[in-house]
């Protein structure tokens, strides 16, 4: 199944991507179906989003014109022009 993988979800770019997104805790929350507690516990770095939670931070990230990738991290995998 391999090829694309996705970027790895640190606790200063889900701050980040929040921020950008004029919402609270509570609000994004609400918007991904879990609790302010899982947010608050992503930007503090006490867990990291995977699976399912990651791939959708990915797509809001998308949506938003949020630059959510850093220099490097997929390694070629992801092709763009």
């Amino acid at each position: 199944m391999g090829g694309r993988k996705s970027p790895i979800w640190k606790a200063e770019r889900i701050r980040a991507l929040r921020q950008h997104l004029g919402l609270t805790q509570e609000q994004m929350a609400a918007e991904l179906g879990t609790r302010q507690q899982t947010i608050s516990e992503w930007e503090t770095s006490r867990y990291e989003p995977r699976g399912a939670s990651a791939r959708l931070l990915t797509l809001i990230a998308e949506r938003a014109a949020f630059p959510y990738r850093v220099e490097g991290e997929d390694s070629g995998d992801a092709r763009s022009s």
